[in-house]
């Protein structure tokens, strides 16, 4: 019997120790679960080149109702009612237009801002008067790839 009272006690500790083990291992688990592994990732980083800002200069040929932007090399007119941008002028050879009367501009946004008051100082048949000296007035050869002004064409 005694034997029985010793396996009784064995008993009672082993339950006590499951016990005891089993409530810190549900502990351990609990927090565990409140724990969490944290990644930051930075967000990028964006660098922005600082915008640079052309204005434009033009050159009006008044026989043609044609623009030239000096800046953007590129020739604006109407076409059909509406205002058009191209490398190229429609209608017209380059060669031509260049050879014709050509005035320089001193606005520096659309033309079509400024059409109406630019025909009715430089009418489409317009020549430049001989008062300035050269014989020409408010002229410039302004041709693609060649921006220096020439007063006596």
């Amino acid at each position: 019997m005694n034997n029985k009272s010793l396996f009784l006690k064995n008993n009672n500790v082993r339950f006590a120790l499951s016990t005891v083990l089993l409530m810190a291992l549900a502990a351990c688990a609990g927090s565990a679960s409140g724990q969490g592994v944290a990644i930051t990732i930075p967000p990028p980083v964006v660098v922005v080149a600082p915008s640079v800002v052309v204005q434009d200069d033009y050159v009006y040929y008044p026989n043609y109702g044609v623009y030239y932007s000096t800046s953007h090399h590129r020739y604006a007119y109407q076409e059909n009612g509406a205002w058009v941008s191209r490398p190229a002028p429609r209608g017209v050879s380059v060669d031509v237009l260049l050879a014709s009367p050509s005035v320089k501009m001193n606005f520096h946004d659309a033309p079509a801002n400024h059409h109406a008051a630019v025909l009715q100082q430089y009418p489409k048949n317009w020549k430049p008067s001989a008062s300035k000296p050269g014989g020409k007035d408010d002229q410039k050869n302004d041709r693609p790839g060649d921006h220096a002004e020439n007063n006596g064409r």
